[in-house]
């Protein structure tokens, strides 16, 4: 049975786009909803262009009060269904009573090779350390920030002259690898690590 899968972007939504396309053939999952926190989001766009269906939750309607807001966004996914949440570039910090209605089944993509650099700047502050290696981490999403059983690691040379920019290119294009690679094996039950 083909698994419904929910994204979850903040801009632009490059990760989306790779998810998406990927979801083909015989797929285990498919794209039933992309949502976005800014109603002026891109990714929202795209999304639609790909015949994918949209909403938008302004959390900036909600003046801080965060479990309102994912009150909102949660009847927005109700709506659909989903089995399987995916964050991709959705930038606001979720709830732990949120995060627990998802348990075991959201994922997330971030810009380091978790554990190291949680958060934001990832980039910058790989450069600033001196790290040889950068990369990106695909996880399952609890309530601690950027931590959760990880499920996948690409990992991308940090270069001489590199600036933050350069070294985000670098890891941009190993994430569009990283998480439908990921996103296919856990729709499939295989929560095995990929490392690329």
């Amino acid at each position: 049975m083909t698994k419904r899968v929910a994204i979850l972007i903040s801009g632009g939504g490059s990760n989306m786009i790779r998810l998406v396309e990927s979801m083909a053939g015989d797929h285990p999952a498919s794209c039933v909803l992309v949502v976005s926190n800014d109603p002026a989001a891109a990714g929202l766009l795209r999304a639609a262009e790909m015949g994918i269906p949209t909403a938008a939750v302004d959390h900036r309607a909600f003046k801080g009060d965060r479990p309102a807001f994912e009150a909102a966004l949660q009847a927005e996914l109700d709506k659909a269904a989903p089995d399987i949440l995916c964050l991709a570039g959705f930038m606001r910090v979720l709830t732990a009573g949120f995060v627990q209605h998802w348990d075991g089944r959201m994922l997330n993509i971030h810009p380091s090779l978790l554990p190291k650099y949680k958060g934001l700047h990832t980039h910058a502050r790989a450069l600033e350390a001196g790290d040889t290696e950068a990369g990106c981490t695909v996880h399952l999403v609890t309530a601690a920030l950027d931590d959760g059983p990880i499920l996948g690691q690409a990992r991308v040379p940090v270069l001489p002259g590199d600036t933050e920019a350069d070294l985000a290119a670098r890891v941009l294009v190993q994430e569009h690898r990283l998480y439908p690679l990921v996103l296919e094996r856990f729709a499939r039950g295989d929560l095995t690590p990929v490392m690329l």
